[in-house]
């Protein structure tokens, strides 16, 4: 390809690695395995131009004498971009390194580098592609190969995982890791940003169920399963962290819990707000079908996993799982201030 078209080939890929990627987050589970396929391969597929854009630049980046002042961002651009392949590549088959920043965040922060640099490249660069630089079906050819070099690279990394029993093999479909043999009630313990509170005093914790309800209701943590029966929901979370596990989760029913306050017409989304002003909301019917747990594997939960009450919502990913309720909102419209919470939780006060 001709170098312009290059460079814009790259960007667009790495803008479409990045917004697959954060897409897959925000969908349910059904939704986002087609996605984090194509964000595999796309991910992959960026090894061709990657290759020839080094053809290109190593003659100038090796001599000294041929640098600008533009030269050391294409090095870090050339950096960001090997991290980020090298980092999906190892975390896919290694699971490796699992601390914090594990090999998921390391991934992550390499790929919004990249496209960030990539970006900043092409700015001060700019060039539109011309027509000059576009061969129709030949490029058009190229294009092609590139994807199907990432399809065809993707189930051999696959196999590769199964034929030598690599960590890899047992991983999410989402890419995260199992956190251990997936039963009993040991599960990793991960906090959102600032979110840091302090244990949760029972007797005077309240939830307030209110928003668009004909009989807005508060309740002490004996007053849930009132009349109603505990229920028991088998689900994964998938920390956004980089692992999953499975557990037996009981609490009571969102549904039970709103069918107390009668949901007024026109309700749509319910929110769910955490003591540390964390929240997130759902569609209303995927909602009802949603718990609020107060145990899990038959052991009462603790506290940095959510206690006295979190969300499980089967099918989402685990940032979605708000820990430490104390109210439940219903709404008539999207929550867009959500946005900004979950990103200012625990900061106040």
């Amino acid at each position: 390809m001709r170098p312009r078209l290059v460079d814009w080939t790259l960007f667009a890929l790495a803008a479409f690695v990045a917004a697959s990627g954060f897409a897959a987050w925000l969908l349910l589970d059904a939704q986002a395995a087609p996605l984090i396929v194509i964000h595999a391969v796309a991910g992959l597929a960026i090894l061709i131009p990657l290759a020839w854009k080094f053809r290109r630049v190593q003659p100038r980046v090796t001599q000294s004498r041929a640098w600008d002042w533009k030269t050391p961002l294409s090095v870090l651009t050339a950096i960001a971009a090997i991290g980020s392949v090298a980092t999906g590549i190892f975390w896919t088959h290694a699971q490796a390194p699992t601390g914090y920043p594990n090999g998921m965040h390391l991934h992550i922060v390499f790929g919004l580098a990249l496209m960030a640099l990539i970006g900043l490249h092409i700015a001060l660069r700019f060039k539109w592609p011309t027509r000059r630089d576009v061969q129709g079906r030949r490029d058009a050819l190229r294009w092609m190969g590139m994807l199907g070099f990432g399809a065809l690279l993707l189930p051999v990394q696959n196999a590769a995982n199964q034929a030598l029993d690599l960590p890899g093999a047992q991983r999410r479909f989402t890419g995260s890791r199992n956190a251990g043999d997936d039963t009993g009630p040991a599960m990793p313990i991960t906090n959102w940003m600032f979110d840091r509170p302090t244990p949760i005093d029972v007797t005077t914790w309240r939830l307030t169920v209110h928003g668009a309800v004909v009989q807005p209701i508060t309740l002490q943590l004996s007053d849930l399963t009132q009349g109603t029966p505990a229920t028991t929901l088998r689900a994964t979370l998938d920390c956004t962290g980089g692992w999953h596990s499975t557990q037996d989760w009981r609490g009571v029913r969102v549904g039970d819990l709103l069918d107390r306050t009668s949901v007024q017409p026109g309700a749509q989304f319910v929110s769910f707000i955490s003591v540390t002003g964390y929240r997130w909301s759902l569609p209303l019917a995927e909602a009802r079908e949603a718990l609020l747990a107060t145990h899990y594997e038959d052991t009462p939960l603790q506290h940095w996993h959510g206690a006295p009450l979190r969300l499980v919502a089967p099918g989402r990913r685990g940032f979605m799982w708000v820990k430490w309720l104390r109210e439940v909102v219903v709404l008539t419209e999207p929550d867009a201030g959500q946005w900004v919470k979950i990103f200012t939780s625990g900061l106040e006060g």
